[in-house]
Order: structure tokens, then C-alpha cells, then sequence
């Protein structure tokens, strides 16, 4: 998506705060010194910091200025932040709040799809689980398959509240799956892992699903804890997806 001058000056302000250029509790620079720096108007600078008070990263007020919130206050489940987290640098405390709301969220959820999927839901999670089969096997984009699987399963628990939060997690879940994937064998070595919670879910077995979705997503805190452990590089999660390369 193309971004105008707003979106443009919200993505520069809204990075260098995730990345600690503005500490929190300081202040931004005034409008005058934002408009000569990034050569935008007021106007333009004030409905930047209007959605960067709607993403909970600053707050505003007469006398005081903008200032920036600590990161408890920003709204993590909005792919911007997502994404200037990722520019800035994934950091082992982000990844790990990540895994527990995952291991919160996914098995209860997977458990109801079991339980309440239809049909047509089951076609949808095997035509992501055959799309990351053939990403291992042939080459391809696993991260975007995996994505799908797992949004799938989320929307068969016919749950309005987590199919909304599914959407939501769009942007986390890929930041948790590009780094995972970076790890030798970890796409070919999680398939059975994902068709397990498949089967299960197709079977109508609720508890079998909510075990194996906790056995998925403990392989998955395994893969990443390995990646860090490594000192890697992580991949920049708001590009491309990363692609897999035949076998």
C-alpha cells in the first residue's frame, strides 16, 4: 500500500519512538521543529501525533507537549507498531510475550474449532496446510500458508470475539512464524506437528486439539529460543515474506 505525506510522517515519528530515539516520558520536538525537519505542515503533524495518541504511543496536553508512554502502553496488537518493532529490532522480551499469549489463546480456541468447525472450515486449513507442504517440498512462501493455517483455526472456533482477535494477531503471529522458520529444518520438522492439530480438529477431537496445539506452539518457542541463542540476524518481519528454497 502506498502511503501519503500522513502516513509517511506517522511511520517516522512512530519508529523513532519504538526505537528509543524519543525515551518515555520525554517530549517530541515541537510542531514548528517537526515541520522544518520532515517538510510537512501543521496540520500535517498534528493528525500524525492524533494516530500515534490512538496507537498509545504518547499522550498529549496542554503546557506539557507530546510525550512519549512506555511501551506497556502501546497498542501491540496494531501492525504498525508491529512492523517499527520489527525495523527497530525484535528483542527477546517482545518474542516472549508473544509465545505466552500464543499458549494462552491458540489451544482454547483450537479445542472450539474442534469442536464447532464446519466443512467448509476444515477445506480452508488444509488448503494451508497444503500450501506449507508444498512450500517445503517444492519451494515457496511457508510464512504466508503457515499464516493462514493458523487464522483459519482461529476463525472455525465460530467465536466472534476471537475471530476479531484473530485479525488482530495477523502481524504477530507472522513476526513469530519469520523468525521461526529461519531455523534449519524447522518448517520440514513442524508439518506433522501442524497436521496433528489438523487431524484432530477434522476428527472432532477436542482434547487430542488443544494438546496438539500446545505441543505446536511449544516447537515453535523451541525454534525461536534457538535462533536467538544463535545470535542470527532476525529477519525484518515487515517486508516480503521470506521464501524456502526446494528441497
Amino acid at each position: 500500500m502506498i502511503k501519503g505525506v500522513h502516513g509517511h510522517t506517522v511511520d517516522h515519528l512512530g519508529k523513532a519512538i519504538v526505537a528509543g530515539r524519543y525515551a518515555p516520558g520525554t517530549a517530541i520536538p515541537p510542531e514548528p521543529m517537526l515541520c522544518e525537519e520532515l517538510g510537512v505542515s501543521r496540520t500535517v503533524v498534528r493528525e500524525a501525533v492524533k494516530s500515534l495518541i490512538a496507537k498509545g504511543l504518547v499522550t498529549s496536553g496542554p503546557k506539557v507537549g507530546t510525550r512519549v508512554l512506555p511501551p506497556e502502553h502501546w497498542n501491540w496488537f496494531d501492525p504498525d507498531v508491529i512492523a517499527w518493532q520489527g525495523d527497530a529490532g525484535i528483542t527477546h522480551d517482545f518474542l516472549r510475550d508473544l509465545q505466552d499469549l500464543r499458549r494462552v489463546v491458540e489451544p482454547a480456541a483450537v479445542r472450539m474449532a474442534a469442536e464447532r468447525a464446519t466443512p467448509a472450515d476444515i477445506a480452508e486449513i488444509e488448503r494451508a496446510y497444503e500450501g506449507m507442504k508444498h512450500a517445503v517440498e517444492k519451494g515457496g512462501d511457508y510464512v504466508t500458508n503457515d499464516l493462514h493455517f493458523h487464522q483459519g483455526l482461529l476463525r472455525a472456533s465460530r467465536n466472534r470475539m476471537i475471530i476479531q482477535m484473530s485479525k488482530a494477531l495477523a502481524a504477530l503471529l507472522r513476526t513469530s512464524f519469520e523468525i521461526s522458520t529461519t531455523r534449519k529444518d524447522g518448517p520440514r520438522n513442524s508439518l506433522p506437528l501442524h497436521r496433528a492439530v489438523l487431524d484432530a480438529v477434522r476428527a472432532h477431537e477436542p482434547e487430542k486439539a488443544e494438546r496438539a496445539a500446545l505441543t505446536l506452539i511449544d516447537g515453535a518457542r523451541d525454534d525461536i529460543e534457538a535462533v536467538l541463542a544463535s545470535r542470527r540476524k532476525l529477519p525484518r518481519v515487515q517486508g516480503p515474506a521470506r521464501m524456502l528454497r526446494s528441497a
